[in-house]
């Protein structure tokens, strides 16, 4: 368990952000984000919401036009924005138990491009400051990665492979969440969707931590035990009475504590060796002001959880049964997706 054998394209070393960029990143993102605040408190809006949201609007354009110019990828991303429309909530509504709702729940999901689910009761905390969710339970969907798509990140000009999957994998997400809004909805319920890459109101790796989707890895990413960071989300919020699945500890947390891989594959050096105290909660945390630029100028990127052990499909069985070992945990068998 260790480097990665199998880095995909070359890695960027010795990065040093062009001036134009940096005069766009106006405002330091770790103070927005909460970096050593001791008092939890909802996040602020951020870089993928809309730019009268927060001061990155000119930097979040640059990176959308750089992402854009890859093979491909226009047409990915594209069709992650292009939302379906809502139904209307049917009047006559289902009194199935909340057991029968929440395995119709799972069977949708899963029949409609979603690889898995996570369900979680709302906490306030996942809401994004200035916005407002009603519902009480929070669907969260994982969309797996084509590894050896990603694997191609970053991307440029001439190969388009790792940030066009990215696209397509949001597009997934944005295509199950509404899938299932919609199926909710004509059950007599009020749901919601949220999926990526634009920003809303819902923060959606905390909640896909609390259902058992993952854990929070080095890099910022959820490290999931199916797919490891080789995942993207969307949520959907809903008044339809559920029952919550249980969170999963597999080992991911514990072995980020030694693992340097991603740290050492950042070609900003964005990624650091400790935790640190965001909004209250001690966590792993990447510096945004040294990840971003070099986010925006190599058309988006996704070398951290490319080069991150777990997301490697032939290393992560061994590395579950090594750490369910280390730290006498129940080991769980899941296929590849």
């Amino acid at each position: 368990m260790g480097a990665d054998t199998n880095p995909g394209r070359p890695r960027q070393k010795g990065y040093t952000p062009k001036p134009e960029t940096l005069a766009l990143l106006k405002v330091s993102g770790n103070s927005i984000n909460g970096q050593g605040e001791t008092a939890p408190r909802q996040a602020s809006p951020f870089f993928w919401h809309p730019p009268d949201k927060h001061p990155y609007g000119e930097l979040q354009n640059v990176a959308r036009q750089s992402s854009r110019r890859c093979p491909g990828s226009a047409a990915a991303f594209q069709a992650a924005y292009s939302y379906p429309e809502l139904s209307n909530v049917a009047q006559n509504r289902s009194e199935a138990s909340a057991e029968q709702h929440t395995a119709e729940v799972e069977t949708f999901a899963l029949s409609h491009e979603a690889d898995a689910l996570g369900i979680a009761r709302l906490d306030p905390l996942w809401v994004f400051e200035g916005y407002t969710i009603k519902e009480p339970w929070v669907i969260v969907l994982a969309l797996a990665h084509n590894y050896e798509k990603l694997r191609q990140v970053p991307s440029d000009e001439t190969n388009g492979e790792g940030v066009t999957d990215v696209g397509e994998q949001y597009a997934r997400g944005t295509r199950a969440s509404y899938a299932l809004a919609n199926w909710i909805r004509s059950q007599g319920y009020e749901a919601n969707p949220f999926p990526g890459p634009g920003a809303s109101a819902l923060l959606l790796i905390p909640p896909a931590i609390a259902s058992g989707l993952g854990e929070l890895g080095k890099h910022g990413s959820l490290i999931s035990r199916q797919f490891g960071a080789g995942v993207r989300l969307a949520g959907v919020t809903t008044d339809m009475p559920l029952i919550p699945t249980r969170p999963d500890r597999f080992g991911a947390d514990e072995f980020c504590q030694t693992c340097q891989v991603c740290t050492n594959s950042c070609p900003p050096g964005a990624i650091v060796e400790h935790k640190q105290m965001i909004r209250g909660v001690e966590r792993w945390y990447v510096d945004f002001d040294k990840c971003i630029p070099y986010f925006a100028e190599n058309a988006s990127c996704g070398i951290c959880i490319a080069t991150c052990p777990w997301t490697r499909p032939t290393a992560r069985p061994k590395m579950l049964e090594t750490m369910a070992r280390r730290l006498k945990l129940e080991p769980k068998v899941y296929s590849e997706a």
